[in-house]
């Protein structure tokens, strides 16, 4: 696990901050150098200082070899459904970040990994994220010979500790196997016992393991562990939590969320898993939480995204959202602003599930990067902050998951 540079009053004095709605200055003061931040790197480095770990180094040569757009390039996961994969050649020659399978498939392991192993070769420079939703139940992209149904998470949740892992190991090993790097999964939202089935995108499908954090965060916990010693990359979702809510963002606009608050059961269940050593992104919810900030989604704010996530909870690792691209939530939004008011409030990797909107969101960031230093820093500290953990993943080139 990284170590947090943040000291711990600074954090309490971020949540000060969150709980009492002032500005933002306590988070801004941070000198956290991770996405959505300003940082003022160095011009010049002192003689006696360490050597740049390695990978940093890796981070160095990739940045080295990038123009600007192939930057930009690499804060996007775009989706391809997986009927016809063929477009996401167009989106990796084009230095696309990650490429997300949309949909279901029946086809096998190996005619997958045919396809994930092209891309990973094709790629101009990162090798990209190859993501999926694989979590069980009814939401399984995956289901043809080389992967095993999967029980939906509320079942997973009733299984041995040993079983559980059992099952997360062979997940990742599936996963591996096909080439998927990124699983768009575990769900860590807790859903109350009782209400799950008013609880339209969570508990009416099983998506939860529990109904306490200590029931949620083992279960999770052993699901991230066992994807990652497959070198599967986990996604906790989604921050500050979805367990409360009555609609789905992917479908209705405007869900909110009027009961969590930063120290709400949900939140520290978050915080407390995602500085795994297995280095998870954190999935932020397209709801909003008006408890903590009133005045935007979850996905547009910096008082979730920044002060709660990255300062309070001290996780400085990569943060995405839910799909900007087709979901109701957002429709009242043009496409390139989703993707800048997203990175401003300090999140990293942006999913659009409609490729056609991809162009427009890239074309935005440069304009805005090109016309304000204040954001064009904040994109260069996502850029690192994805390219990281690229490094860590093994898409940057050698076998980095051994150095920490």
């Amino acid at each position: 696990m990284r170590p947090s540079v943040r000291s711990r009053p600074a954090a309490l004095l971020a949540l000060l901050c969150l709980l009492s709605g002032c500005s933002d200055a306590a988070a801004a003061a941070s000198p956290r150098t991770q996405a959505g931040t300003s940082p003022a790197a160095p011009a010049t480095t002192s003689p006696s200082a360490s050597p740049p770990a390695p990978v940093e180094q890796q981070v160095d040569a990739a940045l080295a070899g990038m123009d600007r757009r192939a930057e930009v390039a690499q804060l996007f996961v775009v989706g391809v459904t997986l009927d016809d994969l063929s477009p996401g050649d167009d989106l990796v020659d084009g230095g696309v970040g990650g490429v997300f399978l949309a949909g279901r498939s029946r086809d096998p392991a190996p005619a997958l990994a045919d396809v994930t192993s092209r891309w990973a070769d094709a790629a101009p420079g990162p090798r990209p994220w190859v993501a999926a939703d694989q979590e069980g139940g009814q939401v399984q992209a995956l289901q043809g010979p080389g992967f095993d149904r999967l029980p939906a998470a509320d079942e997973q949740g009733q299984l041995a500790p040993d079983r559980l892992a059992t099952l997360a190991g062979t997940l990742g090993a599936q996963l591996a196997s096909a080439g998927v790097t990124l699983d768009l999964a575990p769900v860590a939202d807790v859903v109350p016992a009782g209400t799950e089935a008013a609880n339209d995108p969570i508990g009416a499908f099983g998506r939860q393991y529990g109904g306490t954090a200590a029931d949620v965060v083992p279960d999770v916990r052993a699901v991230v562990d066992g994807l990652a010693a497959h070198g599967v990359t986990a996604t906790l979702k989604h921050f500050p939590g979805l367990g409360l809510v009555d609609a789905n963002t992917d479908e209705v606009a405007g869900v909110t969320d009027p009961v969590t608050t930063a120290v709400s059961e949900q939140v520290t269940a978050f915080g407390e898993l995602a500085r795994s050593d297995a280095d998870p992104f954190v999935m932020v919810s397209s709801a909003t939480y008006p408890r903590l900030d009133p005045a935007a989604p979850a996905t547009f704010s910096r008082r979730v995204i920044t002060t709660l996530l990255r300062g309070f909870l001290r996780f400085d690792g990569v943060v995405v959202t839910d799909d900007v691209g087709a979901a109701a939530t957002f429709a009242d939004v043009p496409p390139g602003e989703r993707a800048v008011r997203f990175l401003e409030a300090g999140g990293t990797l942006v999913l659009t599930l409609d490729a056609d909107v991809y162009p427009e969101m890239v074309d935005a960031v440069l304009a805005r990067a090109e016309a304000d230093p204040g954001f064009s820093a904040t994109v260069d500290a996502a850029v690192r902050t994805a390219l990281t953990a690229k490094a860590r993943s093994s898409l940057l080139g050698g076998d980095p998951r051994v150095v920490r």
